[in-house]
């Protein structure tokens, strides 16, 4: 298995999350070994939180849609680092 924090800096949300549904099934199944369910279970816990930041970073970037001079709605650019 690789190391848990491989590339998920770059994972979008939704592949963030097929990929902790799927890490959940296998826990859920225990056919894992040991050491392999460690292993998922940590990246499966920094997937969470990059999931986590990036629903965040959406709700930020809704609050920040404003209505511009002529009264058309406009969004400000949210930082997703």
């Amino acid at each position: 298995m690789a190391d848990p924090q491989t590339d998920i800096s770059s994972l979008t949300f939704e592949q963030a999350l097929q990929e902790l549904e799927t890490i959940v099934s296998r826990l859920e199944s225990g056919q894992a070994p040991l050491e392999d369910s460690i292993q998922l279970y940590e990246r499966g816990a920094l997937l969470k939180a990059h999931c986590e930041q990036r629903l965040e970073a959406a709700r930020l970037r809704v609050e920040k849609i404003v209505m511009g001079a002529q009264g058309a709605p406009r969004a400000e650019p949210a930082e997703f680092g």
